[in-house]
């Protein structure tokens, strides 16, 4: 089992008309980016713009993969990688867009019905619907199949009771696909689970924002009172919704988001150092980061090629999620040490600033999309090791 998923990782390679995407990339960047310090460009897929996203999906690079007959571009999975990189890379405020980009369109794509489609894709890749992800709950911690919102039938659709937390941005968004019951209780785990698509203005819905400890409040409480869902919110099969959602989990596991949560602040360090001198130890670190990030890029292009041949990959994305997030920890841990060691550098302002965010923030980085003991009972079971 061990040899099967090392195999997974084998080396693959963008090809030659990706590479040639990213001038494309580049150079829409150049003209249309928001000028920002670094503090600000290190939010990038956490920082809300929509008029940016818009532009974005003007040119036709929202819904990107999505077929032309919904609105998308028709494109494949490794020029979608490009262009998240380079936006990831310049710190582009991608936040209005992402979760529609990345996983609800392919969700709607894959197990919605063609009315679903007809009527979310169009609007989603012209940057007039924006998604939010409707999966933890309040005293369910980790465990994502004991959710408790509950939707039940009706003589015209559904009706939902129940709340959602830790829903990034549901106050920018028009629209939530939500893990919900349907039929049992908590105590069945993954039976009875269905999704649906909630319209986030319907009478009922209450969206409190959460502030956190960088002072931003994107994070959402979402409360369900008797919201009446017609029966065409339903995505797929009632009781389906497990295997939908990890297969939604894969989309969301399987960016390069999950590698370069840090990067601007690693650039910044680097040119900080390139200007007054670098230490041993710091030229050290720095090399360690950039080594690793080279290896954990490779292995997320060789999960973009397995997105290429329409496979599914849940658990390779867990393990370049969870090492992923460790870099992304690391990053701004190492720096805050190099900069107390070393009180007699010039200041830099916006390097701190930037640390300062990403040292509050990143804790976060190794809960959202799945905690790491999580992960790593998934890859344990793939292993044979549980």
């Amino acid at each position: 089992m061990l040899s099967q998923l090392l195999q997974t990782f084998r080396l693959a390679q963008l090809p030659p008309e990706a590479e040639a995407f990213r001038a494309e990339v580049r150079q829409f960047l150049a003209e249309h980016q928001p000028t920002a310090s670094a503090d600000r460009r290190a939010r990038s897929w956490m920082g809300f713009d929509a008029d940016f996203s818009r532009r974005l999906a003007a040119r036709g690079w929202v819904g990107l993969t999505l077929p032309p007959a919904y609105g998308g571009a028709g494109l494949d999975a490794f020029r979608r990688f490009v262009l998240v990189e380079e936006l990831l890379s310049t710190g582009a405020p991608v936040a209005a867009h992402w979760i529609a980009d990345r996983q609800s369109g392919p969700q709607i794509l894959r197990y919605g019905s063609e009315v679903q489609r007809q009527f979310y894709l169009p609007r989603l890749c012209r940057g007039e619907a924006f998604f939010c992800i409707g999966m933890s709950e309040p005293n369910s911690g980790s465990d994502l199949a004991s959710v408790r919102s509950r939707a039940t039938r009706t003589e015209t659709g559904w009706r939902l009771n129940g709340q959602k937390i830790w829903t990034t941005n549901a106050h920018h968004c028009q629209y939530m696909i939500a893990l919900v019951r349907t039929s049992g209780a908590p105590e069945d785990k993954q039976k009875g689970l269905s999704q649906f698509i909630v319209d986030l203005s319907l009478p009922g819905v209450t969206i409190r924002p959460i502030q956190d400890l960088t002072g931003d409040a994107h994070f959402c409480e979402v409360v369900f009172d008797n919201v009446e869902l017609a029966a065409d919110t339903l995505i797929g099969d009632e009781g389906s919704g497990w295997e939908q959602v990890n297969a939604e989990l894969a989309f969301e596991r399987s960016g390069p988001e999950r590698i370069y949560s840090s990067v601007v602040l690693l650039d910044l360090w680097a040119n900080h150092l390139r200007r007054h001198g670098a230490t041993r130890e710091q030229s050290a670190a720095l090399g360690r980061f950039v080594t690793h990030i080279a290896a954990l890029r490779s292995m997320s292009v060789a999960v973009t090629a397995k997105l290429a041949r329409h496979e599914s990959p849940v658990v390779e994305a867990a393990l370049v999620k969870d090492l992923g997030t460790e870099i992304e920890q690391a990053i701004p841990a190492c720096i805050e040490s190099a900069m107390a060691a070393d009180p007699d550098a010039p200041p830099d302002p916006e390097l701190y600033r930037t640390v300062a965010y990403l040292s509050q923030i990143s804790p976060t980085f190794s809960l959202r999309g799945g905690t790491r003991e999580i992960l790593r009972g998934m890859i344990a079971r793939a292993l044979g090791l549980r």
